[in-house]
């Protein structure tokens, strides 16, 4: 599974990417992609719309189910990914690249440092120590 260094991760299987001038983009992580299998439609926020922080801003439907997609960081909607609407397989062969959802400008930048580095996100994907 791949989990690039330099991306942060919420516990609900999204990245974001510091952008800087106060804009993040965010996607799903290769661990969510592969939990949903064949990704067939995205559904996302139009520009404009305000998200908040661990709520729900927009789906993804697979074969096997449809998923809320929660907004790492509280701001606003900037960029929707263009290509997806046409191509929502993207989210499946390019998590952390082509297949990125949106563009955030952040209303809260210390957000940012709430959210887990590559090390922490795979430490809880490996869940509990059962020792």
């Amino acid at each position: 599974m791949d989990l690039p260094g330099d991306l942060r991760y919420t516990k609900e299987h999204e990245w974001t990417l510091d952008e800087g001038e106060g804009l993040v983009r965010v996607g799903v992580t290769d661990y969510a992609q592969e939990s949903l299998g064949d990704v067939v439609y995205v559904d996302l926020p139009q520009v404009g719309t305000q998200v908040t922080s661990g709520q729900p801003f927009g789906e993804v439907e697979s074969t096997k189910s449809v998923s809320d997609v929660y907004s790492p960081v509280s701001g606003t909607i900037v960029q929707r990914n263009p290509l997806l609407g046409d191509h929502p397989e993207l989210v499946n062969q390019s998590p952390y690249g082509e297949g990125w959802l949106v563009l955030i400008r952040l209303s809260n930048p210390e957000e940012l440092g709430t959210l887990l580095d590559a090390a922490g996100y795979r430490t809880f994907l490996r869940g509990p120590d059962t020792g």
